[in-house]
C-alpha cells in the first residue's frame, strides 16, 4: 500500500510542477492528511509510516527539479510551515518541532528529512497541493489559480492544487504579459 501512495505522490508532484510552470528555487507548499489518505476523517488516524512514504515521493520528485517543499503543519501548530532554511534565508523562524499528533505526521516527516529544517509561521509559496482537505490557501502568494490535476487522489484522499500568478493592475485597457500567467 505505501509503495502505491509513494507512486501517486510522485505523479501528483510532477504534474503540478509541469502545469504550474514551476522553476528551480520555487516553493511548493504541501498540506497532507495521512488520516484521509488511509480512509479516515482528517485528524483521527495520523500515520507516520504513510507520511514517510508520501513525503519520500514528494521530496524526490520536487528535489529532482530544484523545487523546495514547504510542509504545512496541522491546526494544533496554527498551520506553521516546515521548510529548508536555504529556501527562506531572511525569514523569522518560530520555535516548534512538529510531532505526529501535534503538527502532523507529514510535517514531522519533513522535519526529520530536511538537512536544515526551519519552522515558520507563514510562507508565500508559488504553488500548492492540498491532500485531504488541509486548506493550504493561506500559504500561497496572491493570486491563487486552481490547477485541475489528472492525478487527483492519493490513497483515499482527494487532492486539490493551485498555482499563483501576478496580480492584474490597471483597467480594462491595460496590457498583460501572457508569459507571466
Amino acid at each position: 500500500m505505501f509503495e502505491e501512495i509513494t507512486k501517486q505522490a510522485v505523479s501528483t508532484v510532477n504534474e503540478i510542477i509541469e502545469k504550474a510552470g514551476l522553476k528551480k528555487g520555487n516553493i511548493l507548499v504541501i498540506g497532507c492528511s495521512t488520516s484521509e489518505i488511509l480512509g479516515s476523517k482528517i485528524g483521527s488516524n495520523s500515520s507516520p509510516e504513510a507520511a514517510e512514504a508520501i513525503f519520500a515521493g514528494i521530496y524526490s520528485a520536487a528535489s529532482e527539479k530544484g523545487i523546495y517543499i514547504a510542509a504545512q503543519c496541522c491546526e494544533h501548530l496554527n498551520r506553521a510551515i516546515i521548510v529548508e532554511r536555504e529556501a527562506v534565508p531572511f525569514s523569522e523562524p518560530v520555535n516548534v518541532v512538529p510531532q505526529p499528533k501535534a503538527g502532523g505526521s507529514f510535517a514531522t516527516a519533513a522535519y526529520k528529512t530536511f538537512k536544515d529544517p526551519v519552522a515558520l509561521e507563514e510562507i508565500k509559496a508559488d504553488a500548492g497541493i492540498d491532500i485531504g482537505g488541509t486548506l493550504i490557501g493561506m500559504h500561497l502568494k496572491k493570486v491563487a489559480v486552481p490547477v485541475r490535476l489528472e492525478n487527483n487522489r492519493i490513497g483515499d484522499a482527494f487532492v486539490l492544487a493551485a498555482r499563483v500568478r501576478p496580480k492584474f493592475i490597471g483597467g480594462v485597457r491595460a496590457h498583460y504579459d501572457e508569459n507571466l500567467l
